[in-house]
């Protein structure tokens, strides 16, 4: 396998591009360079290195490539974006590293750059660029989009939508095939009480793919924090957390999107100070998140982007840390996990989902092989790169599946969505979904949304 290269001509590394700003890898500190070694331990943990067998296709090896264009020793070719292009930044390589590597800085650092030269996600068409940024980040637009899909389904013309699919050119393919089984959309209210004696006032952030594709997640997530004894805060105008810009190198776009939502928040809940945590249930947007005290720092908004992110918890995060009340009806279920790295990796959060689930009466944990192996989601990641992704789906999948499981759980919608489009073929009952779901049936006795009797 190749790694994909932009098309785009660029200027040489190490003079100023057109924009008339700094000289390319100027916008970051290189001591993050030096951290580096170079002894080899990320290999292993890279899934792109570990699927090539190229150097340049680990972090390591990308490191030393972006150093050498902020030096301008080297050349910012197509092949040089293509070998850069291809980091899923999963941040597997900084749970290796044994030096402390800041790796998440340098890839930015190539982002950033990458949209002072090109447009983001530079190896996509410009139709998928417009979708990515003008439609998945809002769920309202996503809802809208989905919303023929979704009636299709309900009458049972679910394979019409697949079978249709195959007219679209290839670009839109890759698009169409994420979707998944779509479900009920709840319009949750912007307050819903402690059940039982009041622990806690947590704001709930519902994101943009996971309120479009798993809603049931999102209804599951208030559930539990209610029967938790908390008071849940639903602001209607809170927005997109950034994640997808963020990672595009769009700083100033995802910066904006972080700011509305502090304002939302900070008003919604009488002062981001007034509340015990702001919860989110998507791995990949948590650290993001967590992030807005940086994103936004010397602007208006620093103070607020400081607290928010300082109050910014996962669900499985914030229920270990309360102290979770103990759900009162059994689930029997043989499952297995898959670690989002968003969770696992970039917030170090392994050992917290386990505990919950851990709870179920009659929920059982198989052990997966290559648990904490990136699926090949990553954000926009199956799109902007869908020949690797779709290699690292098959690979999950197959792991997955030689559980001997009845279903898998994960905390993060891009995995979800990834492992349903590559399980769905060899067992269409196999039941994904996001662990929460499993804790809402614990709590409420009512069947989750999706798992079938003969699953």
């Amino acid at each position: 396998m190749t790694a994909a290269a932009t098309k785009t001509p660029l200027p040489l590394a190490g003079c100023t591009p057109a924009d008339g700003g700094n000289p390319l890898g100027a916008n970051i500190d290189y001591e993050y360079f030096m951290d580096c070694v170079h002894c080899g331990l990320c290999l292993g943990s890279c899934p792109t290195y570990v699927e090539t067998g190229n150097e340049n296709d680990s972090p390591r090896g990308r490191i030393y490539l972006w150093r050498a264009v902020a030096d301008g020793r080297a050349e910012l070719s197509p092949e040089a974006q293509g070998h850069l292009n291809l980091c899923l930044e999963c941040m597997a390589c900084e749970t290796a590293c044994p030096s402390g590597v800041q790796y998440h800085n340098i890839i930015h650092s190539f982002k950033k750059d990458m949209t002072r030269l090109a447009p983001p996600a530079p190896t996509v068409t410009a139709l998928q660029r417009f979708m990515l940024f003008n439609l998945t980040p809002f769920r309202d637009r996503m809802r809208l989009a989905l919303l023929p899909v979704r009636i299709l389904q309900m009458i049972g013309l679910g394979g019409l939508v697949r079978l249709g699919g195959k007219l679209l050119p290839k670009s839109l393919r890759s698009m169409q095939e994420i979707v998944p089984d779509l479900h009920a959309h709840h319009n949750l209210p912007e307050f819903l009480p402690a059940i039982g004696p009041r622990r806690a006032k947590v704001g709930l952030m519902l994101g943009c793919a996971q309120d479009a594709f798993f809603p049931q997640a999102n209804l599951a997530t208030a559930l539990v924090l209610q029967h938790n004894g908390c008071d849940v805060v639903i602001p209607k105008a809170q927005g997109c957390c950034g994640a997808l810009h963020a990672h595009a190198g769009l700083d100033k776009e995802a910066a904006t999107l972080a700011m509305t939502n502090c304002h939302v928040f900070d008003k919604a809940l009488g002062g981001l100070a007034d509340c015990d945590a702001i919860i989110n249930n998507a791995g990949g947007c948590g650290p993001v998140i967590k992030n807005y005290g940086h994103m936004l720092e010397g602007g208006d908004c620093t103070k607020e982007g400081s607290l928010f992110g300082k109050k910014a918890k996962d669900i499985m995060e914030f229920l270990a840390e309360l102290g979770p009340v103990k759900p009162k009806y059994p689930l029997k279920l043989n499952a297995t996990y898959h670690d989002a790295c968003g969770l696992a990796h970039a917030q170090k959060i392994r050992s917290q989902p386990r505990q919950m689930l851990a709870m179920i009466e009659g929920l059982s944990l198989r052990p997966l092989n290559e648990s904490e192996f990136c699926c090949g989601a990553a954000g926009s990641y199956n799109i902007t790169q869908p020949e690797m992704s779709n290699t690292l789906g098959e690979r999950k999948a197959k792991n997955v599946l030689e559980t001997g499981a009845e279903a898998v759980l994960s905390g993060n919608v891009g995995c979800l969505l990834q492992m349903i489009r590559h399980i769905r073929d060899h067992k269409p009952n196999f039941w994904v979904a996001h662990p929460v779901e499993a804790l809402a049936a614990a709590y409420t006795g009512k069947r989750p949304v999706g798992l079938r009797k003969n699953a």
